[in-house]
């Protein structure tokens, strides 16, 4: 049973919120987090804190949605923003069904280990990358816990709830030589919680970080110019999140500001590719059992062998355009009103050995890490930096290269990719949109791009 103290009376106030609404829900959340942030030998942060709160929203007639929300969760606070959000007459009351209550339980809780061994194992990190090289110059060690539970309520008589725990550890390292600074970035996370330390031990993801700075130290100049390109497995789906992933969205795709609106059925990817978003993936950073709208989780196929079949909805898109919201409706909290969102987004693997893929090109670009970029969900053109890769020659992977960015268009990669790993790589992060950040994972198969744009080095 959940720890948010519900007030009486919701059935009153759901009764207000909906009358002559499409719909109308109460969402009510408990969040609490610990943040530990070390810099160098130095603790700068350590907060803990506990947050509750609700949001109460209706979607009118013409699929305007009207939000408020509240600290607050006394009976009175409610019916009166329900009564502003109405601006009309008292409504009835609505009933909801029996609670049904689900957990993404953690097999290590964050409660049994104590603050002194937490404060320890950043520092184990931080002494971790530090000791690698007397190069390294600067290492930020991120912690953060954090339990959500919510409830939800609404005007069709559902009532669900859910507890999720979102794990965190980041490690990022700063390497100088001669003049030259090189960072590297490794972090790990879902919704587990400390039992991931078993597979990724804080010394081990410290010296994943510290040796990328290191070997960007020593790598040379990328070439630029058109290549062909080998996206690493190890990549992870920052490639299919951003420059794909945003436009399937239904108030983009639905609403005509995406590359994909008005396309459902056609073909829109090379035939190898499936485009999978699933939020049901157990331990992922993007999982949960219930979306932010009380929908169940849902695996949806987006692109299947290329054609493409559907959008993600929330409950606001999927009223407007006659679909069925398929368990996409995500928001940062209880102050902010659900949007479709990714949760776990992947291309699944294909037929090749990661080996081979590499064995076929003469003369190319192996990416292992991609960072930061930009994209333009109307029309796909994207920038990403690589932050670690490689010369590929003679079929070989050859010198580290620094400074490259890739420069493209999403679906027109897609229908080129000629070649499908049958290997699977997943990254984490948080996603922005329209000012909220939501928890996400992404992932892809090894993948060669026969061409794309590299900026670099003029040879």
């Amino acid at each position: 049973m959940s720890s948010i103290p519900l007030p009486a009376g919701l059935e009153r106030v759901l009764g207000v919120l909906s009358a002559g609404a499409l719909y109308a829900d109460l969402y009510f959340e408990r969040t609490r987090d610990l943040i530990l942030v070390l810099e160098g030998e130095n603790l700068e942060q350590l907060s803990a804190g506990e947050d509750t709160g609700v949001g109460l929203r209706r979607i009118e007639p013409t699929y305007y949605t009207r939000y408020a929300f509240s600290n607050q969760l006394e009976t009175g606070v409610l019916l009166d923003l329900a009564r502003g959000l109405r601006q009309g007459e008292e409504g009835g009351i609505v009933h909801p069904g029996p609670p049904r209550r689900e957990s993404l339980s953690p097999k290590v809780p964050f409660g049994e280990r104590d603050l002194a061994w937490k404060v320890e194992l950043v520092k184990r990190a931080a002494r971790a990358a530090s000791g690698l090289s007397s190069e390294i110059r600067q290492v930020r060690v991120v912690y953060r816990e954090t339990e959500k539970e919510m409830v939800i309520l609404t005007s069709e008589g559902t009532w669900v709830e859910e507890t999720r725990p979102y794990f965190l550890l980041a490690v990022q390292v700063v390497a100088a030589r001669e003049g030259e600074l090189q960072q590297g970035y490794e972090p790990v996370g879902g919704t587990v919680g400390l039992e991931l330390l078993e597979e990724d031990p804080p010394e081990e993801v410290a010296r994943r970080a510290a040796e990328r700075a290191l070997l960007m130290l020593s790598a040379r100049r990328a070439p630029g110019g058109r290549l062909p390109v080998v996206l690493s497995s190890s990549a992870g789906g920052t490639m299919i999140h951003e420059a794909v992933g945003h436009g399937l969205e239904a108030d983009h795709a639905e609403e005509g500001f995406s590359v994909y609106s008005g396309r459902l059925g056609e073909e829109v990817a090379s035939p190898l590719i499936t485009v999978i978003d699933d939020p049901t993936l157990p331990g992922r950073r993007g999982s949960y059992l219930f979306d932010d709208e009380g929908v169940p989780a849902e695996r949806v196929v987006l692109i299947e062998k290329g054609v493409l079949k559907t959008y993600l909805y929330d409950r606001v898109t999927a009223l407007k355009f006659g679909k069925r919201p398929n368990g996409h409706g995500r928001r940062e909290s209880y102050r902010h009103r659900p949007l479709p969102r990714m949760a776990n987004t992947y291309i699944a693997p294909g037929p090749h050995d990661p080996r081979e893929i590499i064995r076929s090109v003469p003369y190319g670009l192996l990416v292992k890490k991609m960072g930061g970029g930009e994209v333009n969900p109307v029309t796909g053109d994207f920038v990403f930096e690589v932050t670690e890769g490689y010369l590929i020659q003679d079929g070989e992977v050859g010198d580290p290269v620094r400074g490259a960015t890739l420069v493209g268009n999403g679906p027109e990669v897609l229908r080129t990719i000629d070649m499908v790993g049958n290997d699977l790589g997943f990254g984490i992060g948080t996603c922005g949109k329209d000012g909220q950040g939501v928890p996400v994972s992404d992932a892809q198969p090894t993948l060669r791009i026969p061409e794309l744009v590299v900026g670099g080095e003029v040879q």
